[in-house]
């Protein structure tokens, strides 16, 4: 049975379906050696090339949903390249066979914290859908005294230069002196929309981490810039939230040896940070020597 060519793409993890459909418009993709255009539908044995390069085709049930939860640090960008040489969230990445990690939404340069990476393009296209208002969890450091008067303004709604938005919830979680800790919560994902909503009212943002993704919390022992894989039940729980079957596979182990496994990785994972911290982009922290 033929399949659209953007969702067979998506799918087998080359990109979000929208980055797909860009692709497309761009005649970057070819279908038996002509031009694919957007809406064309394919089967199973078809040749499709991106950019002159031959890639394979997976139907849906060779397709294995993973999804990966990575401690995204302040300084890097949620684009594959950029121009100017800065880090990007893809470089630490584990590499995926046949397929690529596609990211679910964006976190601006400055701020740090939960972003999510799964296999399926798809699913990551159906998460990001406005449709789609999964509630979204940041904790924020502010600057200066915030009247409560303030607080309720951010509760009932201001207005932006794109609409109305408002906070979900907001409450205090704690600080010393001038600087204040909140939690806040939003079901929309528009651009820097919870650095934006403070700025309104004129208040001094200096930290800002995401700490939740609807169920998924940010795992308080992964590092900055380490990554851990979802088990199952996470991701089925992603896949309803976007309507999708639920997976009955997964590259985890689930036996009595899982945990030390885990706790291995986790190891790995913090080596593998600070080694890319002394041969990547950042500079080594400097050891304290023991006397």
């Amino acid at each position: 049975m033929s399949e659209k060519l953007q969702k067979v793409l998506a799918r087998a993890g080359h990109g979000s379906r929208r980055e797909m459909e860009a692709w497309i418009a761009a005649g970057r993709v070819s279908i038996d050696g002509e031009i694919a255009g957007l809406g064309d539908r394919i089967e199973a044995d078809a040749k499709i090339r991106i950019d002159g390069r031959a890639i394979s085709l997976k139907s849906a049930e060779d397709v294995i949903c993973r999804v990966l939860a990575y401690h995204k640090p302040e300084g890097e960008i949620c684009s594959r390249k950029d121009p100017e040489g800065r880090p990007t969230v893809f470089d630490r990445l584990p590499k995926v066979r046949d397929s690529r990690w596609v990211a679910v939404g964006r976190l601006d340069i400055n701020t740090s914290g939960l972003l999510l990476f799964t296999s399926d393009g798809e699913l990551a296209n159906r998460l990001m859908h406005p449709s789609n208002e999964v509630d979204r969890e940041y904790a924020v450091r502010t600057f200066g005294e915030i009247p409560e008067a303030t607080v309720q303004r951010l509760r009932t709604g201001v207005m932006l230069e794109d609409g109305p938005a408002q906070f979900d919830s907001i409450k205090p979680a704690g600080g010393e002196g001038m600087n204040q800790w909140w939690h806040v919560c939003l079901r929309e994902g528009r651009n820097r929309e919870v650095r934006r909503l403070w700025e309104s009212q004129e208040v001094q943002v200096s930290r800002l981490i995401r700490i939740r993704y609807g169920m998924v919390e940010l795992p308080k022992s992964l590092p900055r810039g380490g990554w851990v894989e979802l088990p199952m039940e996470q991701v089925n729980y992603l896949r309803k939230l976007a309507g999708l079957e639920p997976e009955t596979r997964t590259m985890l182990a689930a036996d009595k040896h899982s945990v030390a496994r885990a706790q291995v990785k986790s190891a790995k994972i913090r080596r593998a940070v600070r080694k890319h911290k002394v041969t990547g982009t950042g500079q080594p922290k400097p050891t304290r020597q023991r006397s």
